[in-house]
């Protein structure tokens, strides 16, 4: 069977969008490309110390904060509270809506990728849950190649994910040393992307180079399954996030992402009616 490789269609650095003396905010996944990015609506690399944040809602939409130094407390409007360390993720399905807040748990700050992850329209009000994907017990494999692989979220290597999702996605950490190899088959109609946390190395069948901070696009193939390749040219250590698209109509403004204007609305009042509670 001849299956298709990957090629990488487009590549970017971070686009700062808020630098001051405590955040630095930059996008790696710019927000506002529904329909190209689909089910992603965008991904944050925030450097920030206390004070960044304070508490604020969300609906309609997940969030996924994968955290790369430092110590993370959150805590929310439903009880919830925890501290997540370097490698832990969180995933945080925000439904029908909630306020939280995130602040480091140290004066130096910590420094988090957060993606928002679309949810499909029939769970846009499902209940809150957390999700907490501590580094340690995150299911991994290794391959003879020398690939080190965490699976947050689908399939990979006869390794199921440790996330529950709403929609196809893959969420995979790639591990390799210098000189070794991997690929991963996607699902027919897989759109997704990669993001380098470290080193340099060459992506997909034309072996478009990528190095730290790159956000890689994955070529859209539709119809059949198809293979990524990655190979390390110094230890490199990757994100792969893919999903299927979910083509709906995205209606967001600031941190409600919903399918109609009127349900924004709905989203606005049901916030300031007291609805999603408060962080006690």
């Amino acid at each position: 069977m001849n299956i298709p490789q990957r090629r990488i269609r487009s590549t970017n650095q971070p686009q700062t969008l808020h630098h001051d003396a405590i955040r630095e905010g930059r996008a790696a996944v710019m927000p506002g490309n529904w329909e190209r990015h689909d089910p992603f609506l965008s991904m944050m690399n925030d450097r920030f110390k206390p004070g960044a944040f304070g508490p604020h809602p969300h609906r309609g939409f997940e969030t996924i904060t994968y955290v790369i130094n430092g110590d993370l407390a959150h805590e929310d409007s439903k009880g919830g509270s925890g501290i997540l360390h370097a490698g832990d993720v969180q995933w945080m399905t925000a439904g029908e809506g909630v306020i939280h807040n995130e602040s480091p748990v140290h004066d130096s700050g910590v420094h988090v990728l957060q993606l928002w992850l679309n949810l499909p329209a029939e769970h846009k009000l499902t209940p809150f849950r957390y999700q907490d994907l501590r580094s340690g017990s995150v299911p991994r494999f290794q391959t003879a190649e020398g690939a080190s692989v965490k699976v947050f979220a689908g399939e990979a290597g006869g390794v199921s994910g440790a996330a529950q999702t709403f929609s196809p996605v893959t969420f995979l950490e790639i591990s390799l040393p210098a000189g070794a190899a991997f690929s991963h088959r996607l699902n027919a109609d897989d759109n997704g992307f990669l993001y380098v946390l470290s080193g340099e190395g060459r992506f997909g069948a034309e072996q478009s180079v990528g190095k730290q901070d790159d956000t890689l696009w994955l070529e859209h193939i539709a119809g059949s399954a198809s293979d990524i390749t990655i190979a390390a040219d110094s230890d490199l250590k990757v994100l792969l996030l893919a999903g299927q698209p979910l083509r709906e109509a995205v209606a967001a403004y600031g941190p409600f992402v919903m399918n109609t204007r009127e349900q924004l609305a709905e989203a606005f009042a049901a916030y300031q009616s007291g609805a999603f509670g408060q962080i006690t």
